[in-house]
């Protein structure tokens, strides 16, 4: 990518399912308008268009028309564009690679890796290049913890031969979500993010997180397969990448959504209103092919988020793919738990009842049938999974090697007070 910072089109390609090459699916521009506001612009092309295997990249907001799309929302960025382009975390691995006074938003998605959340990439020419296979190595994770604590204190990344190689290649993952330090790597079953405590922790994040996921597993949510790796004295957490299938002629991508382009929103807090699990449950009546089970396992989810108080649910730790040409929920991602003061209230990051972001379980009973729930149904799933989180999340995490001093400074996140408190009318 050899584009000078501030550009204002490229080209975006996509690889339709079951394939592992780009094709091109059309052109976005984002210029200012008369008064300086961004407006981007994004058309499919003709070839594009007559391809019968051809699907839309947003099947709500960019359907598969001739039709010139517009937008002033997100600056500019429609929403499944921005899915493919890089989170916090990403953005500073990128200004720090780039070495340039001010990058554009055009230009952080043409930085952004090959290997970018989803089926999506971007560049300058009309014929997409050749997907990039070149992965850093899970015998490669000791240099990349070195890389990511530099980055992290604002550092030049370390001098040496391979200081340039081992830069590009952190850059593959900056498209993964969220904003601790993560890289792509790849080992003979595929690819996976890896996730590394940062030096200033109070806890063991990575298998706090680890043992998350297997507690949301055991109490029957789909989520991604995940598992500790230790380097030196420095645990990793590594989650398989669920938009990517291996196969021996590469990989197959999925098109993936994030919740915040799902319910038409931005991530932030002037544009709360539209955080809801309510919502999201409605939207994916509209994008879901099986849209009842994937609404019934958001509920689970939901009510699972607010017994560990994983207050960090936002709308971007959501997501829909499409590994054919039908949409579901993605498996879940993300699952951590926080240490909120108030024993009575806490809230999530997301709307979940009549009494709003309320973790509380008739905060959730009360919208129950927006989920395709009866309220016995509902109700069962409340109890089934507050009695087998307090009875077993201890269990778990030492089992998954969370230190005792970490098991009891996270133990109030767990099924706290207020998820059982009668809720006041505010």
């Amino acid at each position: 990518m050899t584009s000078k910072p501030g550009a204002s089109e490229c080209f975006v390609y996509i690889m339709l399912p079951g394939t592992n090459s780009f094709v091109t699916a059309g052109r976005f521009v984002l210029e200012p308008d008369r008064t300086g506001v961004p407006v981007g612009r994004f058309v499919y092309g003709k070839s594009y268009l007559d391809n019968p295997d051809a699907v839309p990249i947003d099947p709500i907001e960019l359907k598969l028309t001739g039709t010139t799309y517009q937008t002033t929302a997100l600056k500019g960025v429609f929403g499944a564009l921005r899915d493919a382009g890089p989170d916090y975390w990403g953005r500073r691995v990128i200004e720090k690679h780039a070495g340039l006074p001010q990058l554009g938003e055009i230009d952080y998605l043409l930085y952004a890796p090959d290997d970018r959340a989803g089926a999506l990439g971007f560049g300058l020419g009309a014929k997409p290049p050749a997907p990039q296979r070149k992965f850093n190595k899970t015998v490669g994770l000791e240099k990349l913890i070195g890389l990511a604590d530099a980055i992290i204190d604002g550092e030049d990344v370390p001098d040496g031969p391979e200081a340039g190689q081992v830069e590009d290649l952190m850059l593959i993952g900056t498209s993964m979500g969220g904003a601790r330090p993560k890289a792509v790597v790849e080992d003979d079953e595929g690819l996976w993010i890896a996730k590394f405590n940062r030096p200033d922790d109070k806890w063991n994040y990575a298998r706090v997180e680890h043992a998350m996921l297997e507690l949301a597993r055991a109490c029957g949510l789909q989520t991604a397969q995940s598992r500790i790796v230790s380097v030196g004295d420095r645990d990793v957490l590594l989650v398989k990448r669920f938009d990517r299938e291996r196969t021996d002629q590469g990989y197959l991508r999925a098109r993936m959504m994030s919740g915040l382009t799902i319910l038409r929103t931005e991530d932030t807090h002037q544009h709360r209103d539209r955080w809801s699990y309510v919502l999201l449950a409605e939207e994916l009546r509209r994008l879901s092919a099986q849209p009842k089970d994937d609404a019934r396992e958001l509920f689970t989810r939901m009510v699972f988020n607010a017994l560990i108080s994983n207050t960090d649910d936002h709308p971007r730790n959501h997501a829909a793919i499409a590994r054919e040409k039908d949409w579901r929920l993605s498996p879940a991602y993300d699952l951590t738990p926080s240490m909120p003061i108030s024993e009575e209230r806490r809230d999530l990051a997301m709307t979940c009842g009549d009494y709003g972001r309320y973790a509380n379980a008739e905060n959730m009973l009360s919208q129950a049938a927006r989920f395709h729930l009866t309220p016995d149904e509902a109700t069962v799933i409340i109890d089934g999974m507050e009695e087998q989180i307090k009875a077993t999340w201890y269990e778990t995490a030492r089992r998954e090697g969370v230190p005792e001093a970490h098991c009891e400074a996270i133990s109030t996140a767990f099924a706290y007070p207020g998820f059982r408190l009668k809720p006041q009318e505010s």
